[in-house]
């Protein structure tokens, strides 16, 4: 009984104790700091919010979009948010699929981060940006998710700028695409971090790549009064965001179609053909006026994210790898067409301009026969003829000739090299800097290059001397690979007399790209002056003010005189009516437009030949320069010619609608009106 009793006092004098601790506590917050509390509980806080700028448009040289910008109700989620939440966002992703209509794994798959082991669509942007999960959601969905708030905590639905493109697959690879900000390059871009708004995108390829900064724009800044509940008060605050940038190319959207069609046609043609490629230049300016790279691809496919097995299927083999340019990255042996530069370096190495020549059905180069096409002989030829009808065995004679006065396969003293050297002036082998990203360099298989490759390759191919190619089915095929894997380990650092044969009519280890023709072919027919191609004409504000004009560089100079450059364009000038492609170009009205130009049939090891034909019209005082590539099309005159013919005729309007008003080029900017659209007529 006692002890009951102490423990009741205990217990009373404990509740007594704790009452008065709560009355002086009450009485601590109601009286003494009662007003510091009722201060805090009704003062107003401020949140800075980035706004994004409205990416500029690519405008072709009449002011035709080519990628422009449409409005879209887009769904984001802040993951940070949602992987805070008790239950990681389980529930709701759950509620979110019912909404847009797509499997919880999915929404989960696409806000995972990329990574190792992590297949696309996974989330590739910086983790403190939302992640768009839906591009095209309409306003009933919308709703449901922004009257519901609580129900979708880190879930918005706002109105945003997306990419659109009219012209949908044509030029995809020239235009480029979008992609999340990285955690990278935010740290990495000089001021890009201070204006990223956490919704951007940044080109990735392209003209989207080249120009991101420009098309950018700045973000603008909004702050926000908000309670302590973070509900919106109103703003305080507000600084517009400042648009991108548009801009104007020298594309001209009617020729790029025209280009596109053609060169699909001509892969149809050829059964075999694995991609192809077509470059329009203004040969006036050194502007590029189309180019298209098949197979080609939509561009809207990275809209909203890629999956895995879309972008594997840009890259695969199977596909063609649409996403590389072949007019830029595509490297091929030229053929024929790489003897404007041959009968250069001729000339450079003292032979007569209004020499003759003989030209077999073969010629022993090193102990070799190097046949003619098809072993014909043609006679005694002028450098002019020769050019007209491609003759093969005059340029391997005059190659040959010039490796023996190097000094064949061990010079004593420095060789001269006149036929790579002069190649190169004509800008073989290096970029020829049109402002496109990751663009090839060609190769020029000089001696310096053949020692370089046998540095890099003599190990493995004295290796597959010994032990021979026991995975090669084909016995023959594997016997001429092991006879070759010795040769080019015991002598591979030795410029052959072969070599200097081939190289002379684009053959064997010579490689160039459809653009660094083009580029040479228009400085042959212009001025002489060598030329970086340019696309970006101009940089316009949104209201039309002209920021920033694009001027193409020159960058070097062919070494041919003017007399010299003349006899060239002129004996290519007859190549469509008196040459290898006047079956091509046959019933074309050569007394109002002629065309002039060289077609080239390079053979390829295992597969069929690549057929190009290089052109310029109109021939007396060119305009265009048009180049077609087709690998595995066969014979130039078979493939590239007929294509480049219907390119002329979309241009020119013969027998289909004119492309371009009377032939001719635009020469001015497009104008504009006061709110920014382009002003017709």
């Amino acid at each position: 009984m006692i002890k009951m009793r102490t423990r009741l006092l205990v217990l009373h004098v404990l509740v007594l104790t704790l009452l008065a601790v709560l009355t002086v506590r009450l009485w601590q917050v109601q009286v003494v700091r009662g007003q510091e509390f009722v201060t805090r509980a009704t003062e107003t806080r401020t949140r800075a919010v980035l706004v994004p700028a409205v990416r500029g448009q690519i405008l072709d040289s009449r002011g035709r979009p080519l990628v422009r910008n449409k409005t879209a109700l887009v769904v984001s989620v802040d993951r940070a948010r949602l992987m805070r939440l008790p239950d990681g966002g389980k529930q709701v992703l759950t509620k979110l699929s019912a909404v847009l209509g797509k499997p919880v794994a999915q929404l989960q798959q696409r806000i995972t981060p990329c990574g190792p082991g992590v297949s696309k669509p996974c989330w590739t942007g910086s983790p403190y940006q939302p992640v768009p999960l839906d591009e095209k959601v309409d306003t009933r969905e919308a709703l449901q998710i922004l009257e519901r708030q609580e129900e979708f905590p880190g879930v918005t639905a706002e109105i945003h700028s997306v990419r659109q493109y009219p012209g949908g697959r044509a030029g995809a690879q020239m235009l480029g695409y979008l992609q999340p900000v990285t955690e990278a390059e935010l740290e990495k871009r000089e001021g890009l971090k201070a204006s990223f708004s956490g919704v951007d995108l940044v080109g990735r390829d392209g003209l989207e790549y080249i120009y991101d900064d420009a098309l950018r724009g700045k973000s603008g800044l909004r702050r926000v009064q908000v309670d302590r509940m973070g509900k919106a008060l109103g703003v305080e605050e507000q600084i517009a965001p400042v648009p991108g940038d548009h801009l104007v190319t020298s594309i001209d959207s009617r020729v790029q179609d025209v280009v596109e069609k053609a060169l699909a046609k001509a892969m149809k043609s050829a059964p075999a053909a694995d991609g192809g490629a077509g470059v329009v230049l203004d040969a006036r300016t050194g502007r590029v006026v189309a180019v298209a790279s098949a197979p080609g691809y939509d561009p809207a496919i990275w809209a909203g994210g890629i999956s895995t097995r879309g972008y594997q299927w840009l890259l695969s083999d199977k596909s063609g790898k649409p996403l590389v340019s072949r007019a830029i990255n595509g490297q091929f042996a030229p053929g024929s067409t790489f003897k404007i530069s041959s009968v250069t370096a001729m000339l450079r190495a003292g032979y007569p301009l209004n020499g003759t020549y003989g030209c077999p059905g073969s010629v022993m180069v090193g102990g070799r026969a190097f046949n003619n096409f098809r072993g014909i002989g043609l006679g005694t030829l002028s450098m002019h003829t020769a050019l007209v009808r491609s003759c093969d065995t005059i340029f391997y004679q005059a190659a040959y000739e010039q490796y023996l006065k190097d000094g064949g396969r061990n010079p004593k003293k420095p060789p001269k090299e006149v036929f790579s050297n002069t190649a190169r002036a004509f800008g073989f082998g290096e970029r020829t800097g049109v402002d496109l990203p990751g663009e090839s360099s060609g190769r020029i298989p000089d001696r310096k290059w053949k020692k370089d490759l046998w540095n890099q390759t003599s190990a493995v191919n004295c290796e597959r001397s010994r032990k021979g190619y026991p995975e090669v089915k084909d016995r023959a095929r594997a016997d001429f690979l092991k006879r070759l894997a010795l040769e080019n380990c015991t002598e591979g650092f030795l410029l052959r007399p072969g070599d200097s044969a081939n190289f002379s009519i684009g053959q064997g280890d010579v490689l160039v790209t459809p653009m660094q023709l083009a580029r040479a072919y228009m400085a042959l027919v212009s001025d002489g002056k060598l030329r970086s191609p340019r696309i970006g004409w101009a940089q316009v504000r949104p209201d039309g003010k002209v920021v920033k004009t694009i001027d193409v560089p020159v960058v070097g100079k062919l070494p041919l005189s003017e007399k010299e450059r003349l006899y060239i364009k002129n004996a290519l000038s007859q190549v469509t009516e008196d040459g290898t492609a006047a079956g091509a170009f046959s019933g074309w009205p050569m007394d109002k437009i002629r065309i002039g130009g060289k077609t080239g049939t390079a053979e390829v090891w295992g597969k069929q030949d690549t057929s190009w034909f290089a052109s310029f019209a109109p021939a007396k005082k060119p305009q265009y320069v048009v180049v077609v590539m087709v690998s595995q099309g066969g014979m130039g005159a078979q493939t590239a010619a007929p294509a480049v013919r219907e390119i002329y005729e979309g241009i020119y309007g013969i027998k289909q609608p004119q492309a371009v008003p009377g032939g001719r080029l635009t020469t001015r900017l497009p104008r504009f009106a006061p709110d920014g659209t382009v002003a017709r007529g």
